[in-house]
């Protein structure tokens, strides 16, 4: 379960992710926490911060949802998150194949939120809603501190994370894993959900670091590790391998679709945009065209590390 302290008639866990401390709740006598959080416990924070967290989050089973103005919906492979408002707060409906899961209420700054779990509702599904009110969250609330959630695959090889962006179906787990059969030394760090900060080391030099995080897709790889960012790859298939260096507004495009983040809201949207501005302009991003084999993880990773 990690580190749980009682607070009032709450159990109360605190986590830090990427550097970002986060609090999550439930009412005691629940079994949340044992049946939803194992993936979070590599994150668990030993009480030591005492810094304002990013944000709290309050679990709560509920008999019916409210109901709210629907702005934007999103269905891939069957989850569908439905973005709306409520009284002005900002509103997810969690849904697994049409099936209710979880209603996240946020306030207007995102620091405070309530997940609604319908009771009854099984373990399976209230993780699904839980991982996702987290991860919707994180990647709203640290849009303001130079960090972005990326939807990508990474792999670790020297010291440094090599980052790969692409479209679901685009094939980042299987270089991912390619990298881990042909490039020895290389450990996968995630295989969906990174965190990119950046950040400025004591003599007020930007650096660029990749973390792990607790959400990796189908892969279960949750370690709570940081590294210096190698470099972003934006792979798309093709009968052949070819790579290049993006510069400029190339770059800057490649890395967008990739970072996940509430774009329709100015405040989230100029956050995110000085984020993905920096790294285009500072960070290494390469484009490769690739077969799913040997030769285009050897071919990227004699092009990417320096």
């Amino acid at each position: 379960m990690g580190f749980v302290q009682q607070k009032t008639d709450l159990h109360l866990c605190r986590y830090k992710v990427a550097g970002h401390v986060i609090e999550v709740s439930q009412k005691i006598g629940e079994n949340f926490f044992a049946e939803c959080m194992d993936n979070y416990i590599p994150f668990v924070e030993d009480g030591s911060e005492t810094g304002e967290c990013l944000f709290s989050l309050a679990v709560e089973y509920s008999e019916s949802f409210p109901e709210y103005t629907e702005e934007l919906r999103q269905d891939e492979e069957g989850q569908q998150i439905i973005c709306g408002s409520l009284q002005e707060k900002p509103v997810f409906d969690f849904r697994l194949q049409n099936k209710e899961t979880g209603m996240l209420v946020c306030s207007k700054d995102y620091k405070v939120a309530t997940l609604l779990v319908p009771v009854g509702c099984s373990p399976s599904l209230t993780k699904f809603a839980v991982n996702n009110a987290v991860m919707v969250l994180y990647a709203i609330a640290s849009a303001p501190y130079n960090t972005a959630l990326f939807h990508a695959a990474v792999v670790t090889y020297k010291g440094k994370g090599y980052v790969f962006l692409g479209k679901s179906g685009t094939g980042k787990s299987t270089h991912a894993r390619l990298w881990l059969k042909y490039n020895e030394g290389s450990e996968l760090l995630n295989d969906d959900n990174p965190v990119v900060r950046i950040e400025n080391d004591k003599n007020g030099e930007s650096l660029v670091r990749v973390y792990g995080s607790p959400w990796s897709g189908k892969t279960p790889c949750y370690k709570n590790e940081v590294c210096h960012l190698g470099a972003f790859v934006l792979l798309s298939q093709a009968p052949h391998n070819k790579i290049e260096r993006l510069r400029g507004v190339s770059a800057y495009a490649a890395l967008v679709p990739s970072i996940s983040g509430k774009r329709w809201e100015s405040a989230v949207a100029d956050g995110l945009h000085k984020t993905e501005n920096a790294l285009a302009m500072n960070a290494p991003v390469w484009h490769l065209e690739c077969l799913p084999d040997q030769e285009a993880a050897q071919l990227c990773k004699a092009s990417v590390v320096l």
